[in-house]
C-alpha cells in the first residue's frame, strides 16, 4: 500500500463494539487486546471516544505501544471545539484538545477531524477564524487538519477556496445523508465511506472495493477519479497525496470485512 512518496491507509471507526465477535475477533480474545488485534489487520483507526472526552496522555502513549509501526490514528476532535455556534471562540477548548497528550502518539498520529455541527452555515469570516487557531503542531509533530462538514451550505467555490488558503483537508462522505463532494482542499484525501451492507460479506460489493481501491491509488498518485461529485471542475495539482479510507457507519458490523478487503486490493 505505501509507495516512495504516499501511503494509502485503510481502516474502521473505533476498536470496540459487540457485533464484531466472531465476526471479526475471535470469540475468546480478550477485550484488553481488541486493539492490538484490530491494528494488525487494519492500517489505520479513527477514534471517536476524543470526540466525547478528553483522554489522558497514558492512554495515548498505550494505544502507541500497543500497536505496530506504521499504524496511524486519526482522532475526532473534542466536540467543544466544534459543537459551538461561533467557531471562532474555540480557541481554549483547541488547545485543550491538542494539549491533551496527543502527541504520546508520535508518529502514529494521523490527521485530526474537526466535526462541525449538521446545523453549521458556512460562515466565511468565522469559519476563517477557526482555521487560524488550529495550531501547525504539537511536541514537534507536524499536524493535519481535516474538516468534517455536515450543511451544505459548505457546498460552494468559496468554501473550497478558503479550506485551500489553509490547507485544510476536506472529509469526503461517501454518503446520501451528508454533503458529499470530492474536491481536494488539503495536500492528503480523506474519507468516510458509509454504505456498507449486512447482506454483503464484505460491507461492499466486490465491484464497489476494487472501484475504491482504484480511486485510492488514483488519489495517492496525485490524480483525481472520474465519476464522483465535485462543486467545482477545477483540478486541484497533480502531485502525490496521503490517503485515508474509513468504513463508519452504514452495517457497521461489516466494516472490518471491507476495509480488509480493500487493503487486499490495493
Amino acid at each position: 500500500m505505501a509507495g516512495s512518496k504516499a501511503t494509502i491507509r485503510v481502516g474502521i471507526g473505533g476498536w470496540t463494539y459487540e457485533p464484531w465477535r466472531g465476526l471479526f475477533y475471535p470469540a475468546d480474545l480478550p477485550h484488553s487486546r481488541e486493539l492490538e488485534f484490530a491494528s494488525r489487520k487494519l492500517t489505520a483507526i479513527e477514534v471517536n471516544g476524543t470526540y466525547y472526552s478528553t483522554q489522558k496522555p497514558a492512554t495515548f502513549a498505550r494505544w502507541r505501544d500497543e500497536t505496530p509501526d506504521g499504524f496511524v490514528f486519526s482522532l475526532k476532535a473534542n466536540r467543544f471545539a466544534t459543537m459551538r455556534r461561533v467557531l471562532a471562540d474555540a480557541g481554549e477548548s483547541i488547545e485543550r484538545f491538542v494539549g491533551s497528550g496527543i502527541a504520546e502518539l508520535g508518529d502514529k498520529l494521523g490527521p485530526l477531524v474537526w466535526q462541525l455541527a449538521p446545523t453549521k452555515r458556512f460562515e466565511p469570516d468565522d469559519l476563517e477564524a477557526f482555521m487560524k487557531l488550529l495550531p501547525a503542531s504539537v511536541g514537534g509533530i507536524a499536524l493535519r487538519h481535516v474538516l468534517d462538514v455536515r450543511h451544505e451550505s459548505f457546498m460552494v467555490p468559496e468554501y473550497l477556496a478558503l479550506a485551500r488558503r489553509y490547507k485544510v483537508a476536506t472529509v469526503f462522505c461517501d454518503s446520501d445523508e451528508y454533503p458529499s463532494f470530492c474536491d481536494i482542499t488539503g495536500d492528503f484525501v480523506y474519507a468516510r465511506l458509509m454504505r456498507t451492507e449486512s447482506r454483503q460479506r464484505t460491507g461492499y460489493p466486490p465491484t464497489a472495493i476494487r472501484d475504491w481501491a482504484e480511486r485510492a491509488r488514483l488519489w495517492a498518485a496525485g490524480h483525481e477519479p472520474p465519476g464522483l461529485p465535485c462543486i467545482e471542475e477545477k483540478i486541484a495539482p497533480v502531485r502525490p497525496r496521503d490517503v485515508f479510507l474509513f468504513f463508519i457507519s452504514g452495517a457497521k458490523e461489516r466494516a472490518p470485512a471491507a476495509a480488509m478487503a480493500l487493503i487486499d486490493g490495493l
